[in-house]
């Protein structure tokens, strides 16, 4: 290509190669990271840092034969997408699993290069590279890097540009099928011409990749296809893919035996620890404990004092602070009210909770960092798959803890159709972060000495939840196909602390933001609704329009304990983000700070109508945002509206059978 154009370069790898890592350390764009495995579940764009070009990161896949929604993504761009150059990342410590991939991108015949990464980790287990003979035999530009620690990766990107701007050179990668040759070549005469190699088109239908099949279908004669197609599995008397597979796994072993050498590794952190952590006897109970251990952080030990903090030393004196600024400039009585009780309380009332927030996505963050969240979904696979599910789904759940759109669209990862469309209908029964603002104010309102364990009991809750609704729904809705589930175990890390920062920040100021846009234009027009009524303006606040419209349906709560029309209307208001269920209580309820509404919200309830508050919270129906991402994804109006009634007919049971039987059980 000519010096004047600007690259396409693309990111390809096997998933938890580091190569979200990679994608941030050359971009001028931060994307979400984990140490496990389905974290890219689209194709994601960047402009390099220090180059003119675009970096275009797609999911990570061992195979170009597409088996789940999200691989499909990287077929169909590599054959309809203009781009430059390919840049393969290779996890050193595995190399000949992820070759398996690098083998089939050299036959595409476009220029590519090689970025050997988690070389520190290949060291610590014994295995030694000889990048320069690994770079002859393939032909291809090799440069060795830490990406996670961003080591190596300048030394990359100048040789990714050298290369790319320099003139292609001629293909030396040629990978011969002697069975299949005669059939490939009568395939690739029938093709016109390709953004791609035809050779690798051709091989690439054979072994039965779709994506391959309906584009190729679409430029030439289809019948004409599946007739070469017979011949080649008659000519190797059985199945093509495996005879195409057993041909590039033989090559790749002779290839690593000419260029690595395995020496013994030094004592093993990883072996040691999880031989702890998965023992098949209290893996599951470690686990939990661990999440106890965070939500003891999060409520007891940094997160709540944080909060508390925050309130009295910013928010309360805030609100004095305003006043006398808007006497001052001799604001108007109506702008004066709406700054003084329906700004800063709705807005006040959800950044409050930011230091919880953050401290929860902290150490979710070191988790997954640490490559103990691949872990968590072997541990749960068996129970996983007694409800119809396998490991892969305990993935969107737990990213389901921070945000529900993100998990229901990170179920793409899932092979098994059914399976995916499960885990998105029983995603958004996990308590994300919107939630966690009631869950403090009324756990600090009833039960200060136990903020965590009441609030621990309703993730585990929904969890429980979930896992009923799975089995339920997989001997109703679906039948289920038998499916593998296949883990790709990353060694223990210490986490980086860059990237422990960047990724809790990452997670953190969508809350922030959400605040600052969102709450903030609902916290106005709360406002407006309790400022006016079916009277006029400026009315008393129970004869407001909000009073108004929470009185109509009210009555439906009066079994659950709550039946008030300031719990309905705030329940009403949370349908378009949980976290205005506490704004609007800060709006009716007029209190200047947390405290005083927590105050408030102990003589309005009592402790079990509380819990069972915070269980409709819980399961309710999904906020906006979710279940516009729930319709996108599995592409009907029908499970959207499916996952909004049965939620709510959910919340609705269980809150009954919390505030029923705990007045039954204690004579209430």
């Amino acid at each position: 290509m000519t010096q004047d154009q600007q690259p396409i370069v693309v990111l390809t790898g096997n998933p938890n190669t580091g190569k979200t890592s990679l994608f941030n350390e050359l971009t001028d764009q931060y994307e979400y990271i984990g140490n496990w495995s389905g974290v890219t579940v689209e194709k994601k764009t960047g402009m390099f840092r220090r180059n003119p070009g675009t970096l275009v990161d797609l999911p990570g896949v061992y195979s170009l034969n597409p088996i789940s929604r999200d691989e499909s993504v990287v077929s169909r761009f590599l054959l309809e997408e203009p781009y430059s150059t390919i840049l393969n990342i290779v996890d050193g410590s595995q190399l000949a699993r992820n070759l398996y991939l690098t083998v089939q991108l050299l036959e595409l015949d476009k220029p590519l290069l090689l970025a050997i990464n988690m070389i520190d980790v290949a060291e610590k287990q014994g295995i030694q590279i000889d990048y320069r003979k690994l770079e002859e035999k393939l032909g291809v530009p090799l440069v060795p890097i830490v990406a996670r620690e961003g080591k190596g990766t300048e030394e990359l990107e100048q040789t990714l540009f050298q290369f790319t701007h320099e003139s292609a050179p001629d293909a030396s990668f040629s990978l011969r099928y002697p069975k299949l040759e005669a059939c490939i070549e009568e395939i690739v005469r029938m093709l016109p011409d390709l953004r791609v190699s035809k050779r690798w088109a051709a091989i690439q239908y054979l072994e039965g990749n779709t994506e391959v099949a309906q584009f190729l279908h679409r430029v030439a004669d289809p019948q004409h296809l599946e007739t070469g197609k017979r011949k080649a599995q008659e000519a190797v008397s059985g199945s093509v893919e495996t005879y195409i597979r057993n041909i590039r796994d033989a090559y790749i072993d002779d290839l690593l035996a000419e260029v690595v050498i395995r020496r013994s590794p030094g004592p093993s952190v990883t072996g040691s620890l999880d031989r702890f952590l998965l023992h098949p006897v209290w893996n599951i109970p470690v686990f939990l404990g661990v999440m106890y251990l965070i939500f003891k952080f999060t409520f007891d030990w940094i997160g709540g004092p944080l909060s508390d903090l925050l309130d009295s030393r910013v928010f309360v004196p805030l609100a004095g602070w305003m006043e006398a600024l808007l006497t001052l400039i001799g604001a108007a009585p109506f702008i004066r009210d709406l700054i003084l009780e329906g700004i800063i309380p709705g807005v006040g009332g959800v950044l409050v909770f930011v230091p919880q927030i953050f401290t929860l996505f902290f150490f979710i963050t070191l988790l997954e960092d640490s490559g103990y969240m691949t872990r968590i979904a072997v541990i749960v696979d068996r129970l996983l798959e007694k409800v119809g599910l396998n490991g892969k789904s305990i993935i969107p759940m737990i990213i389901g803890f921070g945000c529900n759109v993100p998990a229901v669209m990170a179920a793409r990862t899932i092979e098994n159709p059914k399976e995916r469309m499960i885990t998105i209908l029983i995603t958004p029964l996990m308590s994300c972060s919107a939630r966690l603002p009631v869950y403090t104010l009324f756990a600090g309102a009833f039960f200060a000495e136990h903020q965590a364990t009441v609030v621990f009991s309703l993730y585990i809750l929904g969890i429980l939840a979930a896992l009923v609704l799975a089995r339920l729904f997989s001997a109703t809705l679906f039948r289920q196909d038998d499916s593998v589930f296949v883990a790709d175990i990353p060694p223990y890390r210490v986490p980086h602390f860059k990237t422990l920062w960047r990724s809790t920040w990452e997670k953190g100021k969508g809350f922030v933001y959400k605040a600052g846009t969102f709450i903030f234009a609902g916290a106005v027009v709360i406002w407006l609704l309790t400022y006016a009524g079916p009277g006029g303006i400026d009315v008393d606040i129970q004869d407001s329009f909000l009073a108004w419209i929470g009185q109509s349906f009210a009555f439906l709560f009066i079994p659950l304990g709550f039946g008030t029309w300031e719990s309905a209307a705030s329940l009403m208001t949370g349908f378009l983000a949980k976290e205005v269920v506490v704004s609007t209580m800060n709006i009716i309820y007029a209190t200047p700070d947390l405290g005083s509404l927590k105050g408030l919200i102990a003589t309005r309830f009592t402790p079990l109508q509380a819990y069972s508050f915070m269980v409709f919270v819980l399961f309710y129906v999904p906020c906006v945002a979710t279940a516009a991402v729930m319709k996108h994804e599995t592409g009907s109006n029908k499970w959207m509206w499916f996952a909004i009634a049965y939620s709510f007919l959910l919340a609705y049971l269980l809150s009954l059978l919390v505030y029923q039987g705990g007045r039954f059980l204690f004579n209430l």
